[in-house]
């Protein structure tokens, strides 16, 4: 039986569309990440507060330089699922895990997840979530530092601060999350892929 153009035509077109409706697996490895995700968040509540603190000390707005991690699950989330809403459910449940453990920011760690997964979420959803580079996670993980940073204006009293500290605050959150969670959070994701844990996910069969 022959097949007209048109019909080859559609089948390539639908071949080479990237699915992007949710398998079970997804949601399976997606809570998972957030859970993984929440442990280190909470770890980093303790660790990379204290940081935070130091550094905020020795220079207002410097304090930013440690809130990377924070935002490491929203750029893992999409680099490994790569459907829309991935970014936003790891980061949001790892928040919601995080506050679950006895954050100190308690409920308002939720909101924080939402603004640091959104920021991520728009820059994947800006690339049509078919470009998974390690420019596009570095932009991810700046994208959730303004998300975190815009936020804060609201409420952490950011607003009540001078132009100075929000300037220098600002480039030192993205300059974070550019670096701890889009880069490290690529290189993560290569390194999971080599173990063949991703195998079932295009980011454990690419090169």
């Amino acid at each position: 039986m022959s097949t007209s153009p048109a019909s080859s035509a559609r089948t390539a077109h639908t071949a080479g569309k990237p699915n992007r409706r949710w398998r079970v697996v997804d949601i399976v490895v997606a809570a998972v990440l957030s859970v993984a995700c929440g442990l280190i968040f909470l770890f980093w509540n303790t660790a990379g507060y204290a940081g935070y603190e130091a550094l905020d000390a020795f220079t207002p707005g410097l304090g930013g330089l440690a809130s990377g991690i924070w935002l490491l699950g929203g750029v893992l989330g999409g680099l490994i699922i790569r459907k829309p809403g991935a970014a936003l459910f790891v980061e949001l449940l790892a928040a919601c895990v995080s506050a679950a453990l006895g954050s100190q920011w308690g409920a308002a760690t939720l909101l924080s997840g939402f603004a640091q997964g959104i920021g991520v979420e728009i820059v994947f959803a800006i690339f049509a979530y078919r470009s998974f580079n390690l420019l596009v996670a570095t932009i991810a993980g700046l994208a959730a530092g303004v998300g975190a940073w815009t936020l804060e204006l609201f409420t952490a009293g950011h607003l009540a601060r001078s132009v100075e500290y929000n300037i220098i605050y600002l480039v030192c959150t993205c300059l974070s999350g550019a670096i701890l969670a889009g880069v490290l959070g690529y290189f993560t994701v290569k390194a999971l892929a080599a173990t063949g844990a991703l195998d079932r996910f295009a980011a454990g069969r690419e090169s």
